[in-house]
């Protein structure tokens, strides 16, 4: 579980990439304890389409488009100007609702109001779920592993 001191120095980048890899149930439900939300309206509203997967030989070499996969993305506005902020969420797959609910996140998260608490109460506990998966997933690859070894010929 992260420290306080940890989630402090949270940066927007790893609250995006656990926000954009939970599932919609654990989002929703972690969002669901936290008070009324501020109002918000859609900048971008929620849409589906393709993105081009790039990836590269050996991770070093000569990049190469690896296939197209699906993504939803939002853009949200929340607060007056001139102090609005702008959320942007983008997700795996077709589902707009969590398109929105990331948005939503990343705009809270913005704002030193709401930092904190989804820090403490949104963004801590998906990471752990997620170190459990992984953790999981390690665990259930290691019992399958297979250790080769060569013997040799005496001639």
């Amino acid at each position: 579980m992260p420290t306080p001191e940890d989630l402090t120095n949270c940066s927007r980048q790893t609250w995006m990439a656990v926000l954009s890899q939970a599932s919609s149930d654990q989002l929703a439900s972690r969002m669901a304890m936290l008070d009324p939300l501020p109002s918000y309206r859609c900048l971008r509203p929620p849409e589906t389409g393709l993105t081009m997967v790039r990836g590269r030989a050996g991770g070093t070499g000569q990049v190469f488009n690896l296939g197209e996969m699906t993504l939803t993305r939002c853009v949200v506005v929340m607060g007056e100007e001139p102090d609005a902020v702008t959320g942007f969420g983008y997700v795996a797959g077709r589902d707009k609702q969590q398109a929105e609910r990331v948005a939503v996140c990343d705009a809270l998260l913005q704002q030193d109001s709401w930092q904190a608490v989804l820090l403490q109460q949104v963004i801590a506990p998906l990471q752990q779920l997620a170190a459990n998966y992984r953790a999981t997933v390690e665990r259930q690859t290691a019992a399958t592993q297979v250790d080769f070894f060569t013997m040799l010929r005496g001639e």
